[in-house]
């Protein structure tokens, strides 16, 4: 029961954008979306979201040219699957600040 009580007034976690050195998830325990760590990890979702755009117009050009080797091809899918990670990662962190708001938390951390 103490564990449960404790869940209740903790803030909610926040997934962070980056992962440490051996690939396990980061997390933000903070109570509003205004510390540094929070806009920085804004700054870094709305970073990679924008290269992923930027890498689907190459990869839109680099799949239509024909002289589009296997290795410039097996590079490009790696950094698609790259891309595709972060953007679900950030869905997720995304999504579960969406709960936690509608549940009665502020969201932002």
């Amino acid at each position: 029961m103490p564990d449960r009580i404790a869940r209740d007034i903790a803030p909610p976690l926040r997934l962070l954008p980056w992962t440490t050195p051996d690939g396990k998830p980061c997390y933000l325990a903070t109570d509003g979306g205004d510390s540094y760590l929070s806009r920085r990890a804004d700054e870094v979702e709305a970073l990679r979201l924008h290269m992923g755009t930027a890498l689907l117009d190459h990869a839109r050009a680099l799949l239509d040219d024909r002289k589009a080797g296997p290795g410039e091809l097996r590079y490009l899918a790696n950094r698609l699957r790259e891309t595709l990670r972060d953007a679900l990662r950030i869905a997720e962190s995304r999504g579960d600040r969406l709960v936690a708001a509608a549940n009665g938390g502020d969201g932002s951390s």
